[in-house]
Parts: structure tokens; C-alpha cells; sequence
């Protein structure tokens, strides 16, 4: 089976069955639907397929429409919007059981020189050696992994403060989080790969900042969440398997929705991506 980054590279190495048709493998899981992080990262591979490689991928935004069926291969048909000088835009449609699924739409940019640079400064936080790992410190407190676990294997997650295991501990939170992330492995060197790497692990927590003032993010919980929309934009040249800084917070959640916004940095302090996110919250029970 090879490890969890190998199986990541796996599940991204989509099978091409006609100029503009690909078709990406569904893990078989126990879980309602498929994740949504695997739907984006093979969405944005089909799109890069069809691009020349001198363009790299500046920004995409989805639509997360139908729950996808878990073991049921997902078939990505690439509508190639515009071929310009200098952008190359891709539309993506995710269809599963004759149904559409997912909707993305990707853009492409050839590097040019920039007039001005400026951004924000990374924030302060603790080293990645400094902290434990998320799987870890789970697994220790609870005893087993949750089932959804086994999307984040491919990663070493670790959240810059310590999780709270009590609906007690999290009431004086703010809404934000933040965690280092890389692969548990190296990757090929295809920026693509990097890129639909990221895009995967972007959907892995950015809710958590949602979530962090209501409920513990492990363990019982009491709200079912799942992804409505997605937008990225990729600002520098980045390693996925080179520790990541991922800032999150929730500016607002209302009527069932909750916004998330998320940057995330270079080992340098270099924001390398923004990351946005609404996702749809209903209490279980």
C-alpha cells in the first residue's frame, strides 16, 4: 500500500480517459461523504493537466455541491475557458453517478515582475519542533483515532496551542487557530503536486476556527459541518513537505454558516497562500 504521502501522490495521479476527461480513485471510507480536500486537490491536478507547465496555478474557487459518495471513482471534465498571453483559465465539473458534485474554476498566471511587493508579517508562534504532534497528543488522550483520521495521516499536523478537551476550556476562546503542517514524506518535485497538496490540507482545518469558541475540536462533537465553498490564491513558490505555518480565523458565523479566512507562511515568513472557506454547521441530534 505504501505510506500515507505515497497513497496522497496516489490519489492525485489522476487517470486521463480523454483529451479534457480525467478520472480520480474515491477511497473506500466509513464516512458519509467524500472529503472535500480530495475533491479540490484532483479538481486543480485536471485543470493543470491541460495547462502548459510554465504557468503556474495563481487562484481557484469552488463550489462544493453534492456529498460525494465514498469508494465511487469521480470523473472531472475540463472546460478550457481561455488561453491568453498572460492567464489560462480552466472550469472543472467533479460528476459522480451522473451527477455533478463539484464545480471549480482555476486561473493561471506566467510569472512577471511585480511593480510593488508588500504583506502582512507572519505571526509569532512557537517552532513546529516546539510542539506535538496533533496526532499524537489525540491519540494519547483518546485512546483510538476518530475514522476521519486517516485523511490527515499524509501530514504532520500541529496545532500552535494545546487542545482543549471540554466545552469549559473553550469558551473564553477567540475564533482562530493556527498549526503547522508538512507531509510525513518527501514529495516529487512537480509544483503541481505541491500545490494540489496544499489544497487538499487547506480544507483539513480551516473550519476548526469556526468551531474553537463552541466545542473541543476532538473527540464528541455536536454539530455535523461540512464545506460549502472555496477559494485559494497562490502568491509565491512554495514545498509542500516543508513545514508550513497555517494562520485561520472566523470573522463571523451566522445562520448556519461560518466564514473562515486562512494564510499560511514559509518557514521564511514569506505568505505564500490565503486561503477562504464558508462552511454550513447544523447541531446533531
Amino acid at each position: 500500500m505504501g505510506s500515507p504521502v505515497d497513497r496522497l501522490v496516489d490519489l492525485l495521479d489522476l487517470e486521463q480517459i480523454e483529451v479534457n476527461i480525467f478520472r480520480g480513485r474515491s477511497p473506500e471510507e466509513s464516512l458519509q461523504r467524500v472529503f472535500g480536500g480530495q475533491v479540490a486537490g484532483q479538481a486543480l491536478i485536471a485543470a493543470g493537466r491541460t495547462v502548459d507547465r510554465e504557468r503556474p496555478v495563481h487562484s481557484l474557487h469552488a463550489y462544493f455541491l453534492r456529498p460525494g459518495t465514498p469508494g465511487v471513482p469521480i470523473v472531472y471534465q475540463v472546460d478550457r475557458i481561455r488561453d491568453g498571453r498572460s492567464f489560462t483559465t480552466r472550469r472543472v465539473l467533479g460528476v459522480q453517478q451522473g451527477k455533478t458534485i463539484f464545480a471549480l474554476t482555476a486561473d493561471f498566471h506566467l510569472p512577471e515582475e511585480s511593480p510593488f511587493e508588500h504583506q502582512v508579517a507572519m505571526p509569532d508562534v512557537p517552532a513546529p519542533e516546539s510542539v506535538p504532534s496533533a496526532l499524537e497528543e489525540v491519540g494519547s488522550v483518546l485512546g483510538e483515532l476518530p475514522p476521519f483520521i486517516s485523511r490527515r495521516q499524509p501530514f504532520d499536523l500541529r496545532y500552535v496551542e494545546r487542545l482543549r478537551w471540554t466545552e469549559d476550556e473553550v469558551k473564553e476562546l477567540e475564533p482562530r487557530s493556527a498549526v503547522w503542517l508538512r507531509t510525513n514524506g518527501t514529495l516529487p518535485d512537480d509544483p503541481l503536486i505541491h500545490t494540489c497538496a496544499v489544497t487538499y490540507a487547506s480544507d483539513m482545518t480551516l473550519l476548526d476556527s469556526v468551531r474553537v469558541p463552541v466545542e473541543p475540536l476532538w473527540g464528541k462533537r455536536n454539530f455535523d459541518m461540512a464545506s460549502l465553498d472555496h477559494a485559494m490564491w497562490f502568491h509565491r513558490p512554495f514545498r509542500a513537505d516543508e513545514w508550513l505555518l497555517y494562520q485561520q480565523e472566523s470573522p463571523i458565523a451566522v445562520g448556519g454558516r461560518g466564514l473562515a479566512h486562512g494564510q499560511i507562511f514559509d518557514r521564511s515568513g514569506q505568505l505564500v497562500v490565503s486561503v477562504m472557506q464558508e462552511g454550513l454547521f447544523r447541531r446533531i441530534g
